[in-house]
């Protein structure tokens, strides 16, 4: 198993995460590469020379994301539909580069407006992100069963498009569950399994978000997915992150640290080890350390956005965080290896 971060191209920040021991980037905005915004999917030379630059790091990438499908292509209208040509043309371009996974965000598979959005404070202070479905007032009316199904056939139009691609150039499509998972979220508990249902390929599977997940049911739930999807090989790469409380149990979360949340974080890591999983671990949403925000540097602007915003900071505004999360995997990574006898 190795470690994976968020993707930044600044010298000063591939700098600090190969100090920090990371081994590979993940990039999560659909217009992260040049030439998303100009020609709608990426420039290939583009690609590669920061595949270059990465590389002169010692670092690789790990997962990219493909052009984001909007309302308008999910909801049917004429304008959308130029949106399935350029994430196919865009996975071609990330395949062609050597990249391994790729993901393809959806609009709509998500009901967030329905939760209150805060941040909590944490153990000495530090602040993470926190969602609460009972405090939130006047929610807005869900989606319908009819809603929900035309949904489901606009996603299968975009995975018609994707699956022949990934299987054609060997690159691999990673579907993350709906975030936050509230009841009959599209990529919820029962719609995330649909997609490796409805397209068997083994180029298709998962990022498998074990903090979003233990946001349905907890530690038990979430070692029972990665028993189910891993061991049927389609679980393509982790997101780790820790919690407190769960919808099922408390009806609001809590975003904690790794060693300060409800899961054992080495029970995950084991039963990763048990069925065989040798992906990347992203450690996903930082704990935002009081040093991230009084060291004045440049992205004190940032993470002051992000806390007025209450939103989970991107990994710039939480560089004490990011550090504290790459040691604890990379020491837990060590006592298992230890622990089984067996290289990590």
């Amino acid at each position: 198993m190795r470690i994976s971060v968020w993707g930044n191209l600044e010298d000063s920040y591939l700098k600090a995460v190969t100090q920090m021991g990371a081994d590979c980037l993940d990039f999560g905005s659909g217009n992260s590469f040049p030439g998303v915004t100009e020609q709608g999917y990426p420039d290939l030379d583009e690609l590669l020379k920061i595949k270059k630059k990465i590389h002169s790091y010692g670092l690789e990438i790990n997962r990219v994301t493909l052009p984001d499908i909007t309302d308008a292509f999910m909801k049917g209208t004429d304008e959308g539909e130029v949106e399935l040509e350029n994430t196919c043309n865009a996975l071609k371009v990330f395949a062609e580069a050597g990249a391994p996974i790729a993901r393809q965000r959806f609009a709509g598979d998500t009901f967030n407006d329905q939760l209150l959005h805060f941040q909590a404070p944490h153990r000495g202070g530090y602040m993470s992100r926190a969602d609460s479905l009972g405090l939130k007032r006047d929610k807005p009316e869900l989606p319908s069963a009819e809603d929900l199904e035309s949904w489901w056939k606009r996603f299968c139009r975009i995975y018609e498009g994707l699956v022949p691609i990934a299987d054609e150039h060997d690159i691999k499509l990673a579907m993350h569950p709906s975030d936050s998972p509230l009841p009959d979220t599209p990529l919820g508990g029962l719609g995330f399994h649909r997609v490796i249902d409805a397209f068997p390929s083994r180029q298709v599977g998962y990022l498998y978000c074990c903090g979003t997940r233990a946001e349905a049911g907890g530690l038990p739930l979430v070692l029972d997915e990665i028993h189910n999807y891993a061991r049927k090989g389609r679980i393509f790469m982790i997101h780790l992150r820790n919690i407190r409380g769960s919808l099922a149990s408390a009806g609001a979360y809590e975003e904690v640290a790794l060693d300060d949340g409800d899961m054992s974080i080495f029970r995950i890591l084991l039963e990763l080890r048990k069925v065989g999983f040798d992906g990347c671990i992203n450690p996903d949403h930082m704990a935002v350390i009081t040093t991230d925000y009084e060291t004045g540097d440049q992205w004190t602007p940032r993470l002051r956005k992000w806390l007025d915003a209450s939103h989970t900071p991107d990994v710039q505004v939480a560089h004490q965080g990011l550090a504290f999360a790459v040691g604890y995997i990379k020491a837990l990574l060590t006592a298992l290896d230890e622990y089984s006898g067996a290289p990590v």
